[in-house]
């Protein structure tokens, strides 16, 4: 039963602490943006139209890992990440390990100014602030190119809005003289950037990613070039490991940037056995050939392909049960018959640098700085004598002294949605949604007082059964705004709650007042911050003119 003002009584997202008995305060729910009751399948869309009703299967489907499984390699890790609202991840150890041993790292994240920065927003800034006081490299940015492409907003209305979010993202702790801010449309490398990498991307794979058709705007589909430009802009200098703090319907705009960041590098690295090509599970099993054959039970003592091919042909399941590796008939034969074509080849292990798009000087240097046993082909190099690392660091220092980038995949970290105070989703174009960072303390208040509740229809059943904590956007707000750093307290409400001691009228009154707090602080901390913010090289006022448009 849901109630819109009954101070008795709770509804929302969904929250909990953790059943393996860790007393960590955590977050477990909570609906997507734009969530369709019942969808069953999971879609990403950068611009809106994502559904995802189970955080759960972005694990399985897109491959975004548990950031749980990581948590303990994170040097003090923020209580995003120790509550869980900081959910998954897509590559994020070598900027742990980057932290861990004091070398250089970057974050960047960006905002598409369509309205007033609110609380959802925060989390993204409190994702970037932290990074930067761990020593990295911290970069903010107005999407501003793509506001005006994708979403039609005019350049008055960017400007207004603009100032609005860097505003909050300097008062809540950004370093903004050690970090860099910057407009899509000012920014000139960014932007000859975008157009390096628009030479490695295409339509029919913005088609595939993004449903792009015949009547997406130009402009639209080059702004999403621009984005892959913001998200390597970090390494342009040199490259460094560089984490994107995004919500999960961001992860196609990380996968495309991870995948040109490895089209625009000049070589690629790889392991091989023999002169010619294998696909990746033909290579896991010739490898495990390789280390269970024995080559003195050869002729000539060495291992030739030939040999493989003749084992490959009579191998058995059980045979094939031993080497460890799980492979079909079809990978078995094309295996074999690369493998018999080669003949008297001796096969093995080495390290190979494939020509990517290495000019002949970048290729030339290679080969000069391989030492050791190399063989030289026309459009790879093999070397015997060096581990995978340190041929993927000498193929990055070549490519580097021969002008290209050197890009490493960046890496990402994914935050749930705060769910609406209306219920459903919290969207900046409906205001009763969410609290704005610019709202008056006393708005923020009211508002907080007024979110939907949908709990035990009575105080006694509320007291005799424990509230819905799990379904509660009012202790949302506890678990990932107002208990700042402190999961005592955040255990504290929760415990209260499902524990049948707090009443969700008293727990909305200190949720409104501590966030009348905050509000009161934030405003005070962004009229500080007015004067840091002029005195900025970032221009405000945009020289753009023209019309909007809906992509």
């Amino acid at each position: 039963m849901t109630r819109d003002t009954d101070p008795e009584t709770t509804e929302a997202p969904k929250t909990r602490v953790r059943p393996d008995g860790d007393d960590r305060a955590r977050t477990d729910g909570g609906e997507t943006e734009t969530d369709t009751a019942g969808a069953d399948d999971v879609a990403l869309d950068p611009w809106g139209s994502s559904t995802v009703s189970d955080y759960r299967k972005l694990f399985e489907e897109f491959g975004i890992e548990q950031f749980d499984e990581l948590l303990d390699e994170v040097p003090n890790p923020h209580y995003l990440m120790r509550r869980g609202v900081i959910f998954g991840h897509r590559d994020y150890r070598p900027v742990a390990d980057a932290m861990r041993n004091d070398e250089e790292f970057a974050v960047l994240s960006g905002f598409m100014p369509t309205g007033d920065p609110h609380i959802g927003h925060k989390l993204v800034f409190d994702e970037i602030i932290w990074h930067q006081k761990q020593g990295g490299d911290a970069f903010g940015l107005i999407a501003d190119l793509e506001a005006h492409s994708a979403r039609g907003l005019s350049w008055d209305e960017i400007d207004e809005h603009a100032r609005d979010y860097l505003l909050s993202l300097i008062a809540l702790g950004f370093d903004a003289e050690d970090g860099e801010l910057y407009r899509q449309s000012e920014n000139r490398e960014l932007q000859d950037l975008a157009f390096e990498l628009g030479s490695k991307a295409n339509f029919s794979e913005f088609e595939a990613i993004y449903g792009f058709g015949g009547e997406t705007s130009v402009s639209h589909m080059q702004s999403v070039v621009t984005q892959m430009a913001d998200i390597l802009y970090p390494q342009l200098d040199e490259p460094k490991p560089t984490v994107i703090p995004v919500g999960p319907d961001q992860d196609p705009h990380v996968r495309l940037a991870r995948d040109l960041a490895s089209r625009m590098r000049f070589f690629g690295v790889t392991e091989a056995y023999a002169s010619f090509e294998l696909d990746d599970r033909e290579k896991a099993l010739v490898a495990a050939c390789y280390e269970h054959l024995d080559p003195a039970d050869f002729d000539d003592h060495d291992l030739r392909c030939v040999h493989v091919a003749e084992f490959l042909d009579d191998v058995t399941p059980a045979e094939l049960d031993e080497l460890g590796v799980v492979v079909d008939s079809e990978t078995v034969n094309s295996a074999r018959a690369k493998l018999d074509e080669a003949g008297m080849e001796p096969l093995r292990p080495r390290v190979r640098f494939l020509d990517r798009n290495a000019t002949e000087d970048a290729f030339d240097a290679l080969i000069d700085a391989v030492d050791g046993e190399k063989r030289v082909f026309e459009e790879h190099i093999d070397a015997f004598d060096l581990s995978a690392e340190e041929a993927e660091e000498l193929a990055q220092r070549v490519e580097m002294e021969n002008g290209g980038y050197g890009f490493l995949p960046p890496s990402s970290i994914y935050h749930r949605f705060m769910t609406g105070l209306t219920g459903g989703k919290m969207s900046s174009s409906i205001p009763a949604s969410h609290i704005s960072l610019l709202d008056d303390p006393q708005e923020g208040y009211d508002k907080v007082k007024s979110a939907t509740t949908g709990g035990r229809e009575t105080a006694e059943l509320q007291r005799e059964l424990g509230g819905e904590a799990d379904k509660c956007p009012v202790y949302e707000l506890y678990a990932y705004l107002l208990s700042g750093d402190d999961d005592e307290f955040a255990k504290k409400v929760y415990d209260e709650c499902v524990g049948g001691e707090r009443l969700c009228g008293g727990c909305k009154e200190q949720a409104a007042e501590l966030m009348y707090e905050f509000l009161e602080d934030h405003q005070e901390k962004r009229e500080e911050a007015e004067e840091l913010l002029d005195s900025l090289d970032i221009d405000l006022d945009s020289k753009r003119r023209g019309p909007g448009g809906e992509h």
